[in-house]
């Protein structure tokens, strides 16, 4: 049996669910959740962390500081703790308010922007913690936006850990946030054995790979700024989704017990998309699926919150009220795609 004594040393990296049933389209789907931290990000924060340390940048009087829509603001939390840092999180007002009251839990203080900047809450986030660095040298950034260790995480396990389970795997789908899960896992595919087709999932509104902006409710994938660790050259091609689908993907799959994030419901929804769009394909496909769906009980989650924001068809079938009691319509596949620079 595991016996652990720090959080961070606990992580389920070989679960899978097979979504044929529930969607009609082979697709096995990498569940990252299942770790203290609840999401992917505890890779790509240990990683961090720890290359912080070899290099001698954090001391016993540092104060962590990260940007971080949530996910990552946990991890950080959670290792912050066991190690015996300060963390200052620096979020917005979209991030989930378990995930912040989570945080804060941990021992973490948790500093929320209110208004956008000249390239939205993304920018305004940046700019807020550079200038907290500019101002007290006890400040480590570890930007995560920046940092190759963010991507080196999954090149080392994230990906070798599907090669294993999946050797004859054709496509992969990854969700782009700071595109370090996305970059980790194309390096690692593009120097193996065989191809795989690496689809990029983004959320609609989002500049990572072009396009204007737009209105981004969700937190989790998607960015005002273009991520510094992004290289299209290892992308084959790239999924936009509606938040709107990510919304009826996620409660699609609640209605068959299993309960994931945002992120994940976006995922999801840009593979189906492309799934049905290649029928006669039939690939080895799987899609990685950050983080798990508790966190978003008062957004996603929330009859009210979706109908107030996307309107009273996004879940047609349901009333304004909790949605512990309510039944989902299966998603419609509305993503819609684009390609990028081919290997």
């Amino acid at each position: 049996m595991p016996v652990i004594s720090t959080p961070q040393a606990f992580n389920e990296d070989d679960l899978y669910v097979d979504l044929e049933a529930m969607f009609g389209h082979s697709l096995f789907l990498k569940c990252e959740g299942f770790n203290f931290a609840g999401s992917i990000k505890l890779k790509a924060a240990g990683e961090m962390i720890e290359a912080a340390e070899r290099d001698g940048l954090l001391t016993k009087d540092s104060i962590l500081i990260e940007s971080s829509s949530g996910n990552l603001g946990v991890a950080l939390s959670m290792i912050a703790a066991s190690k015996g840092y300060r963390f200052l999180c620096v979020t917005d007002s979209r991030c989930n308010l378990s995930t912040r009251l989570l945080m804060e839990a941990l021992g973490s203080q948790v500093h929320v922007i209110t208004e956008p900047g000249e390239s939205g809450f993304l920018g305004a986030r940046i700019d807020h913690v550079r200038a907290r660095v500019a101002s007290d040298e006890r400040y480590v950034w570890l930007n995560q936006y920046a940092n190759p260790h963010n991507h080196l995480a999954h090149y080392r396990r994230t990906a070798p850990a599907i090669a294993r389970q999946f050797p004859d795997l054709d496509v992969l789908f990854v969700g782009a946030g700071t595109t370090g899960t996305l970059m980790g896992c194309a390096r690692y595919f593009r120097e193996w054995h065989r191809p795989v087709h690496i689809v990029a999932v983004d959320s609609a509104g989002s500049v990572t790979f072009g396009g204007p902006t737009g209105r981004r409710m969700i937190p989790g994938l998607g960015t005002s700024v273009r991520p510094p660790l992004l290289d299209t050259s290892y992308v084959d091609e790239v999924i936009r989704v509606e938040e709107a689908d990510t919304i009826r993907t996620c409660h699609h799959l609640a209605r068959r017990g299993f309960l994931f994030g945002g992120s994940t419901g976006t995922v999801v929804s840009g593979a189906m998309n492309w799934l049905a769009r290649h029928p006669g394909d039939s690939p080895t496909a799987v899609a990685i699926a950050p983080d798990l769906g508790e966190r978003y009980l008062e957004t996603i989650y929330q009859t009210n919150w979706v109908q107030d924001l996307y309107g009273d068809d996004v879940l047609p079938h349901q009333q304004p009220t909790t949605p512990a009691a309510r039944t989902a319509p299966a998603p419609s596949p509305r993503a819609t795609a684009s390609s990028t620079a081919g290997r």
